[in-house]
């Protein structure tokens, strides 16, 4: 079948041809007769591919007059259609299937597991303000004048925000404490991180200040927007103040307790270990870069220390030089295929902080990247985040090419940073091996705090405050956003930077090991980078066979029953 010979090519970019037989593909040499096995329905891969396409169709909410629906009704209607699409699952032939279209039936079941989660246990509509704050502040953000369609759903969400947020306070029944508390922050705060937000030297100051920089720039150029900005500025005021009121009876817990994360994990992460395993990977991973970092220092005791650069000139001189070094390394020491549709130059790629002058100074990320560029620029922009996104959107595949999992992605650009190190990126940048290090312990830290927010053991002021023990330049901004970043989105994705690296590490070793000097680091990466970003428990099983991560996957627990063990627990 066509779909599969793609898959098959893209394993053969690994290294060679699999030392697995033909007939082995569907489990690896370890596989007991006991263990639990996968469906064995009637319907196709193709149908299984059909499914995924009505159910992605299916997850697109679609706004009315601006504004979209979380009333009880809709979200009830929602948790009915996902049943359907769920009760499916088990009818399809998987058991013989080849491996390739295994590892694409456990991510589609990942995905509708997702949505699961997202409706019955992490409801951001009813326990997160924040999610309202971010979408209205992501308006703001765009550029005048418009015309034409775009003016039109513009001003049809512009004027939908006052009715959003009167829904808001209605949906907002079951708000948790930290949720609340980092709201009111972002509505009237900058946070000097700026998470896809356009550039202004002066930072707006929050949502509150991103529409007033809106009307700023409609006064200017589009006045006749003006009526609506005013209402919606009106709006997000007296949200504001519904919350500070409301504030002291808003005490649920953000995090989402342990048997609710660990059972994530396993189903929509499909992570190998649980969230106490996840700990102890992390603190030992704390004591690694901190040793590493402690050792680099006092080897280059003698050296000069990185300085900041005095201009923007400089900085950009130093930008396009560590873009020429990183692209000059990859191809001569052949670590990853460059295509050809892959800009030039750093300018079209991008970089990932640009130059501002801060009145405190800057913030934790700039105090690395300036000093040298090249930690930052590997993991978020070559061969990182925007590279790997570039080559992501050639993938064709009618499932992989709508997954993206943190663990594959971030894992990825954590991996390149300390691989770097290994690859002899650094052999004539000593200090700057101190800043990978900082890097390191910092997303072990991080992985630590996800953790035990989740599981309710911190609260986002007491994971900042550990977090800035343990992190060299860290400042309270930075930290309070990494903090609500981890508590807000999907549970595990501030642990799957380092947890994400170790698993393709583990997963080079494992290749390394099964192709002998057949190997090629060059076509594993290549392998990583065109398969589709899938959970690296699903690539490991696609690359090599070996099934001893994903084997108990098959024996599937729905969450309705891990929702009733914790309520009456």
């Amino acid at each position: 079948m066509r779909k599969t010979s793609v898959l098959a090519m893209a394993a053969l970019m690994a290294g060679c041809v699999s030392i697995l037989p033909v007939a082995a593909a569907t489990a690896s040499a370890q596989t007991t007769a006991d263990a639990p096995a996968p469906p064995d329905g009637e319907r196709g891969y193709e149908e299984l591919v059909s499914l995924f396409s009505e159910f992605r169709e299916w997850q697109t909410l679609t706004p009315v007059n601006g504004v979209v629906d979380y009333s009880p009704a809709v979200v009830d209607k929602r948790r009915a259609d996902l049943r359907v699409f769920q009760a499916q699952l088990p009818e399809f032939a998987v058991s013989g299937w080849h491996r390739h279209q295994q590892v694409d039936y456990l991510a589609v079941r990942a995905q509708m597991d997702l949505q699961d989660f997202t409706l019955n246990v992490t409801k951001p509509w009813a326990r997160d303000p924040g999610m309202y704050v971010d979408e209205l502040q992501r308006l703001a953000y765009n550029d005048l004048p418009l015309s034409g369609a775009d003016l039109d759903v513009f001003r049809t969400r512009l004027q939908g925000v006052p009715s959003y947020l009167a829904q808001a306070r209605t949906n907002l029944d079951s708000v948790a404490a930290d949720y609340a508390d980092l709201a009111i922050h972002s509505l009237s705060n900058g946070d000097g991180v700026g998470h896809g937000m356009p550039y202004r030297s002066v930072e707006p100051e929050g949502l509150i200040g991103w529409f007033e920089d809106l009307h700023r720039r409609a006064a200017e150029e589009q006045p006749e927007l003006l009526p609506d900005i005013e209402a919606a500025q009106q709006a997000i005021s007296e949200f504001r103040q519904w919350l500070i009121t409301s504030r002291p009876s808003m005490t649920a817990s953000a995090g989402v307790g342990k048997p609710a994360y660990d059972w994530f994990l396993t189903n929509v992460r499909l992570m190998p270990y649980d969230s106490d395993q996840i700990v102890t990977l992390a603190e030992r991973e704390l004591e690694r870069h901190w040793a590493n970092y402690v050792t680099e220092r006092h080897r280059n005791r003698n050296l000069p220390e990185l300085e900041l650069p005095e201009s923007a000139e400089q900085y950009e001189v130093q930008l396009a030089g560590t873009d020429a070094k990183i692209r000059e390394w990859l191809q001569q020491e052949e670590i990853i295929t460059i295509p050809d549709y892959i800009p030039d130059t750093y300018q079209e790629v991008g970089f990932n902080a640009p130059w501002i002058v801060r009145p405190n100074g800057p913030m934790f990320w700039e105090q690395v990247q300036f000093r040298d560029a090249s930690p930052d620029h590997l993991h978020a922009t070559f061969p990182g985040h925007r590279f790997d996104g570039m080559i992501g959107k050639r993938v064709t595949h009618p499932i992989r090419a709508y997954i993206s999992d943190s663990g594959r992605t971030e894992g990825w650009g954590f991996y390149l940073e300390e691989s770097a190190i290994q690859l002899g990126l650094f052999d004539e940048r000593p200090r700057t091996r101190e800043l990978i290090y900082i890097f390191g312990l910092f997303r072990a830290a991080r992985t630590i705090g996800d953790v035990k927010m989740q599981r309710n053991e911190m609260t986002v002021d007491q994971t900042m405050q550990f977090w800035k023990e343990w992190t060299p330049y860290l400042d309270d901004d930075v930290a309070r956003v990494d903090a609500g970043i981890y508590i807000r989105r999907p549970p595990g994705y501030g642990m799957t930077y380092t947890i994400g690296a170790m698993q393709l590490q583990k997963l080079l070793v494992d290749r390394k090991r099964q192709l002998g000097e057949d190997f090629s680091i060059k076509g594993y990466h290549d392998f990583l980078m065109n398969t589709g970003r899938l959970p690296v428990s699903l690539l490991r099983y696609d690359l090599t066979g070996y099934d001893d991560e994903i084997r108990e996957m098959w024996d599937h627990q729905p969450l309705a029953e891990i929702l009733q063990v914790q309520k009456t627990g």
